[in-house]
């Protein structure tokens, strides 16, 4: 195998963390009255020299750098191809919304480009004290973007929520792969596997997982660890929640995977049992409580509470299919998830001026586009056919039933047709007999990075509904990178 620089390993995180650096010292040189816009695009430039470098990287031979710390391989490319088209479309969302007195707006590129350097990392760790730093850079980001609207009360109890709770989350994270060290000496994820079957502590390692879960369930808001999701969502920019409800989240499923299936196939025993009932509880707490919802960011908090459920159903299937279908979820829930955060953050602005679901009444007469837009990414998180959340379900589904996961799959279809009374509830909202509202008349024209973003999101979803083949064909490429010795398949 040829020799492959080290810099290219990580190429795309080494052009994020140049642009974050870049925007981070330009942005004191700008006179004070002038905007910060030009940061912005700069900002999607970088992030879009990221994205093609990470296609790029799927010509590389697979292998690992910097004392095998990072791996490239077709799995971390996908969700460093994920992670990146998150970025963008956030990017653009926020270049939209933000006004000439909007504050900190070049903090906030710099901090998305940075905080999306952490989840790559994570991605393409292969070694749990890589994954440890990249949690953590992925983490300070988001903590400082959840408190953004500083002169709201909402934005800094958005942050200390997070920024407490997620301590709490971090230190399980860290404990547990303290006591994996300790099981195995090692903290390498590849050799943690061959360890455990001569290791004379499993209890240490059993222990280890579960707290890694933990740690990891918190990123992903799944129940029980969920509390925080609604508050933060509720307190920070739409434009900053469309990041925070996607990209950790992938970042942290793809750890997940990795950890789960490659480190401790051999204890599936100890955590499949816990994954199936994070998953029905997360999909029945999140579902439950997104209905008796008004404010239309806290529904969605909730609707993504269930979403981290619906994934988790993929890794009790312990097959390769299952993981697949759950990088294929993670990219059919990203596309149309941003999708709607784009037009909330259009409509309501950096300020949130549109809270309530009856605010938003009459909207597809005030704005056909953002009418036709949400009503497109509410019927695909449904799971609706020719949308990506109908592929990105059934693919979710068939791979629980074809491993005798019949009763979690029954618990997912039952939550699913629950769902779609809230969901529906929204459009049925937007396409009402319009009323006079002073809210509504001020949703300002579609600019050009709102027209991208749209673009970009609704692209993206229509493809992973229409032709699904060559995502899957990837997702599945990247599966395969993950060996799964000594699983089997069981019921519950």
């Amino acid at each position: 195998m040829t020799d492959v620089p080290q810099l290219y390993r990580i190429l795309p995180e080494v052009i994020l963390t140049i642009t974050g650096v870049i925007v981070m010292l330009a942005e004191p040189l700008l006179a004070k009255e002038s905007s910060r816009k030009p940061l912005g695009w700069l900002s999607v430039l970088g992030t879009l020299a990221a994205l093609v470098s990470s296609f790029w990287q799927l010509q590389l031979p697979a292998g690992t750098a910097f004392f095998g710390t990072v791996q490239t391989d077709a799995f971390s490319v996908f969700f460093h191809v994920v992670i990146a088209g998150i970025v963008l479309a956030t990017l653009l969302a926020t270049l939209d919304a933000a006004t000439p007195d909007t504050e900190g707006l070049g903090e906030l590129f710099a901090l998305i480009c940075l905080g999306a350097v952490g989840m790559m990392l994570m991605t393409s760790a292969v070694e749990l004290l890589l994954v440890f730093i990249g949690l953590e850079i992925s983490s300070i980001s988001t903590y400082i973007m959840a408190g953004f609207r500083r002169k709201s009360a909402k934005g800094p109890e958005a942050a200390l929520k997070y920024f407490l709770l997620g301590s709490f989350a971090t230190a399980f994270t860290l404990y547990g792969i303290a006591l994996i060290f300790g099981a195995t000496g090692t903290t390498d994820i590849g050799k943690i596997a061959g360890l455990l079957t001569t290791s004379q502590t499993p209890i240490l390692a059993t222990i280890g997982v579960a707290m890694i879960l933990i740690g990891l369930g918190f990123k992903v808001s799944a129940a029980p660890f969920q509390v925080w999701t609604p508050d933060v969502y509720e307190g920070a920019p739409a434009a900053v929640v469309a990041l925070m409800s996607t990209a950790p989240k992938a970042a942290a499923f793809a750890v997940l995977l990795r950890v789960l299936f490659v480190a401790f196939p051999a204890l599936h025993n100890h955590w499949q049992p816990l994954i199936w009932w994070m998953a029905a509880l997360s999909m029945t707490i999140g579902n439950l409580g997104a209905l008796r919802q008004q404010n239309v960011k806290r529904m969605l908090a909730y609707s993504s509470i269930a979403h981290a459920g619906y994934l988790l159903v993929a890794f009790t299937a312990l097959s390769p299919d299952g993981i697949a279908a759950a990088s294929f979820y993670t990219l059919s829930y990203a596309a149309m998830n941003v999708g709607i955060f784009v037009v909330l953050s259009h409509a309501g602005g950096m300020n949130d001026r549109l809270t309530l679901i009856q605010d938003y009444r009459g909207l597809a007469y005030r704005s056909p586009l953002l009418g036709a837009t949400m009503a497109f990414f509410l019927i695909s998180l449904i799971g609706i056919p020719f949308t990506g959340g109908f592929f990105g379900k059934f693919y979710v589904f068939a791979s629980a039933l074809h491993s005798g996961l019949v009763w979690l799959t029954i618990i997912g279809l039952v939550n699913s047709g629950i769902a779609a009374y809230y969901y529906l509830r929204v459009v049925a909202t937007a396409y009402s007999k319009p009323v006079h509202s002073d809210l509504l008349d001020g949703i300002p024209r579609a600019s050009v990075p709102l027209l991208f973003a749209l673009l970009l999101t609704v692209a993206a979803t229509l493809i992973l509904g229409i032709a699904p083949g060559r995502v899957l064909a990837l997702a599945k490429a990247g599966a395969n990178t993950l060996s799964l010795p000594g699983a089997t398949t069981a019921s519950k």
